[in-house]
């Protein structure tokens, strides 16, 4: 640490390097309280998945970063398996009510309704 005697000096006195020098061990321990609260914060969000995978351990906060990864990797993956679901699932509605469309179309030409094309309709319109 520096010698007491800088404190004692008015600012105005200091060059910025000395400045620098002074407050980079200030500005290096709240960038680590701040990195260690987001790890602590992570721990606690994920708790039930880190038991899943290692019980009774205690994690380094390399084992808390590493498996916050694979688990959001994990949900990515999960949530594009289900936009693609949900995806298919529009286009074949959306297909079938095309056809369905098109089918009420070419029925509606013919005027002459016979038994087959009422059943058809019948059987669209559930």
């Amino acid at each position: 640490m520096a010698p007491s005697t800088v404190f004692l000096e008015p600012d105005n006195l200091l060059t910025p390097k000395e400045k620098n020098k002074l407050r980079k061990p200030v500005v290096e321990k709240m960038r680590r309280d701040r990195i260690n609260s987001s790890i602590e914060q992570l721990k606690l969000l994920l708790e039930k998945e880190f038991q899943r995978h290692q019980p009774n351990s205690k994690l380094e906060k390399a084992d808390i970063l590493e498996m916050t990864v694979s688990y959001l990797k994990q949900q990515s993956q999960l949530q594009m398996k289900r936009s693609f679901q949900k995806s298919s699932q529009f286009d074949f509605r959306e297909g079938y009510s095309r056809c369905l469309q098109e089918a009420f179309h070419f029925l509606s030409l013919h005027k002459v309704r016979t038994e087959t094309q009422t059943k058809l309709l019948s059987h669209f319109q559930k």
